[in-house]
């Protein structure tokens, strides 16, 4: 098979697209994937999209961030600091608590 693009989505994102297949027609890898999103996906896939679009364009996170953070939408500082952590880069509290603002809108 190949591989026409690539590009980072959302978990939401995922769970639309899995459920445009029927189940029966899902391989395996499939099935447990769409089980998976449609028990961890905390947003539409509207919603998680306009969430990324705006954490990149007003946090100056990179998209796959901004994925990260949309896929499982902290409600903390403390939260959000668990996985910027991991991105070895200093985020200032002002920013999270931005990107705490972006996350409770429309929520």
């Amino acid at each position: 098979m190949e591989t026409l693009k690539k590009e980072v989505i959302s978990l939401p994102e995922v769970k639309e697209i899995l459920e445009k297949v029927k189940t029966e027609e899902m391989d395996q890898i499939q099935r447990w994937t769409y089980d998976y999103v449609s028990k961890f996906a905390k947003a539409s896939s509207e919603h998680s999209r306009s969430i990324i679009d705006e954490l990149v364009k007003s946090c100056d996170l990179k998209e796959d961030e901004a994925v990260e953070i949309a896929n499982s939408m902290p409600t903390s500082v403390e939260e959000l600091r668990a996985f910027t952590f991991g991105w070895k880069k200093l985020i200032l509290t002002d920013t999270l608590n931005r990107i705490l603002d972006i996350l409770k809108k429309d929520n």
